[in-house]
């Protein structure tokens, strides 16, 4: 069967995820914000659009022939979505991928029949990763790089899906977004997005985060070591332009693994711990406003991917608290969700 055919049989699985409106209180301040509930794609993550929209326009425009293979360098929900997007097409997927990542992941990929091969601090981590699959191309022409961190399509699968479905969520629910913030990885969500929010909104704010506990945007390479798996890995994206962003977000890891289960054992969200971060980020632009303004306010994240791939991780483990800590403070009241499939 043709793979482009097989491809689009199941794009009804990737995208159209609700948008969650999610009440809560802040020492007693009551406060909403808006995620999209990316956990519900395909293999439980926003990198499914990500991988459908590069895989289809490589493969119209030739720069995927049947049968070739497929390689690419990932922390983890990546390569999970380009594995099983990859198979069901018919290809062979080689995944580089730094060796501390979670079990969860290494098996995910594993499962959907990708071979793994993981790389040590030694051999150069991340970019060593993305060095060992450049290599790959090179020895063999053939082999196909989606290039994560440098391809433009990464954002624009997001300008064509994510954003729109956003602003006709909050359309009918009589809101426009006055921000949006969103961990950075790739920075494919936060540029992609952003770009179709600015389009129709000039006047949003559009906010980039990352963990405290190693700043790799505020500082241009990687320092300390962090647990919110997927972003802030060990360098700026080539996709990401900071000047074209409002402000860096940052939370401690430590604060996104309580919010992340809270979100789990107070809402029956079982979401991963960036999406915590990001729920913890959109609290920090909720703050710098007024209380009346805040009350009003619109902000929307994303919540990237589920839980299940944290289960062999501190996700699933107590959490010594911090004195700033901010998840402490949040009592969850409500989550609504509005469209989707």
């Amino acid at each position: 069967m043709d793979p482009l055919k097989r491809l689009e049989g199941i794009v009804s699985l990737i995208g159209s995820t609700p948008l969650l409106k999610i009440d809560f209180t802040w020492k007693k301040h009551f406060r909403s914000i808006f995620a999209k509930a990316e956990y519900l794609n395909l293999t439980g993550s926003i990198k499914d659009r990500m991988a459908y929209h590069i895989l289809r326009k490589a493969y119209l425009n030739g720069s995927l022939k049947p049968d070739a293979p497929i390689a690419e360098a990932t922390s983890g929900n990546t390569g999970i979505s380009f594995s099983a997007l990859g198979r069901l097409m018919g290809h062979p997927v080689t995944i580089f991928m730094p060796e501390w990542m979670s079990m969860e992941r290494k098996n995910l990929m594993r499962s959907y029949g990708a071979q793994i091969r993981l790389v040590s601090h030694e051999e150069g981590g991340f970019l060593g990763s993305i060095a060992l699959a450049e290599k790959m191309a090179q020895e063999n022409p053939d082999v196909f790089l989606p290039r994560q961190f440098d391809n433009e399509d990464n954002c624009e699968a997001h300008v064509v899906s994510t954003g729109p479905e956003i602003v006709a969520q909050l359309a009918k629910i009589q809101r426009v977004p006055d921000a949006f913030i969103a961990g950075v990885g790739t920075g494919g969500t936060v540029m992609g997005v952003g770009r179709y929010i600015r389009k129709f909104f000039p006047k949003a704010k559009i906010h980039p985060l990352e963990p405290s506990n190693s700043p790799t945007l505020s500082t241009g390479y990687k320092i300390g070591f962090h647990r919110i798996q997927g972003i802030s890995d060990e360098f700026i994206p080539a996709i990401l332009k900071l000047d074209q962003l409002d402000n860096v977000v940052e939370v401690d890891d430590g604060d996104a693994i309580l919010m992340a289960q809270k979100l789990s054992r107070d809402l029956g969200l079982g979401v991963g711990i960036s999406a915590g971060g990001n729920f913890l980020g959109a609290m920090k632009l909720l703050n710098s406003l007024s209380d009346e303004e805040a009350e009003r306010a619109t902000i929307v994240t994303v919540f990237v991917d589920d839980n299940k791939k944290y289960l062999s991780t501190d996700y699933a483990k107590d959490e010594p608290l911090k004195e700033d800590f901010l998840a402490p403070d949040i009592e969850l009241l409500q989550v609504t969700a509005v469209g989707g499939r």
